[in-house]
């Protein structure tokens, strides 16, 4: 008797936490969470040389961060450190930093440490894409994909979060892809590496989560194309449904993400609808929309970076 009693106050508190989270949902929905103020915070960005990282830096220094920028083009970053500075900020740091390499990563983190201090935004968005077919792809391409687009987080996360567990305050951010989400023609490695930090984030969240760190927040996102030189040549078909992003579009509203403590934020918009048809359309009609939606030869143009990986 007392065990169907536990059970069913068990089922009730459920119930109502659940109902409430819900309500909260549908409330934020309709009045965006206030954004948090994040001057004075040490954020680190990784790939801060060029393209969305520095579009991310500089959003950024405008609210008064600490910015410690990482990038393993010397001059690409120090050019970003320039332009912060420019937009007001006193305070900026460029390191010179290989993220594929876990010796470097932690040495680098520890100059960070001593020189700057406990970073509390970290931002994971260092990244590079081969754009060739599985077969095609040398093994060493592949290693290199890993290597920075997912093992990076690893080594990353290792170096900063034991601070943000001890301060109880903290942001991990997983500048994943829509290919972290759905399998791409022409990105295998890419969309492996991208699913793994996806899911590194996720799994690092929840074990926060259990542990009760609440202080301890994440954001993943997953944009569609950037017109950010990463990704030249690439098409779409269907512009209105599947925009190639404009950077500094992209930059402002992943901002707005992680200053609003999202967990998930997939750009454009239409990404949460082909997810949740993905989630139980047939197979043979899935691939009948993205044969529509002519995905599958997005990357049929593309026009690899010249210059080193």
């Amino acid at each position: 008797m007392s065990f169907n009693l536990q059970s069913s106050k068990k089922l009730f508190i459920f119930l109502g936490k659940s109902l409430f989270t819900l309500l909260e949902a549908m409330i934020f929905a309709l009045l965006p969470k206030q954004q948090k103020n994040v001057a004075g915070e040490i954020v680190l960005i990784t790939g801060a040389g060029s393209g969305l990282g520095r579009l991310l830096a500089l959003q950024f220094a405008r609210r008064g961060s600490v910015l410690v920028l990482w990038d393993v083009n010397k001059e690409g970053n120090e050019e970003t450190c320039k332009m912060a500075q420019e937009a007001g900020v006193t305070r900026v740091h460029a390191y010179t930093c290989d993220c594929s390499q876990k010796e470097e990563v932690y040495r680098v983190a520890d100059q960070v440490k001593k020189e700057v201090g406990d970073v509390s935004i970290l931002i994971n968005n260092a990244g590079i894409v081969t754009g060739k077919n599985f077969l095609d792809c040398p093994d060493e391409l592949m290693e290199k994909s890993f290597d920075v687009n997912f093992k990076a987080h690893l080594w990353t996360y290792k170096a900063f979060l034991p601070a943000m567990i001890a301060n109880d305050h903290g942001h991990l951010v997983c500048i994943s892809s829509s290919a972290g989400l759905v399998g791409v023609n022409g990105l295998a490695d890419y969309c492996a590496s991208k699913f793994a930090a996806f899911g590194l984030a996720e799994s690092v969240f929840v074990e926060t989560f259990v542990q009760n760190q609440k202080g301890i927040k994440t954001t993943i996102v997953c944009p569609f194309f950037i017109k950010t030189g990463m990704f030249e040549g690439c098409t779409t078909a269907c512009p209105s449904l599947l925009p190639i992003l404009e950077p500094e579009y992209a930059a402002e509203k992943i901002v707005e993400a992680i200053l609003q403590e999202k967990m998930y934020f997939y750009m454009p918009k239409f990404l949460y609808f082909m997810m949740f048809l993905k989630s139980f359309l047939p197979l043979k009609t899935v691939l009948l929309i993205g044969d529509y939606l002519d995905i599958f030869h997005a990357m049929d143009g593309f026009l690899e970076r010249k210059k080193k990986l």
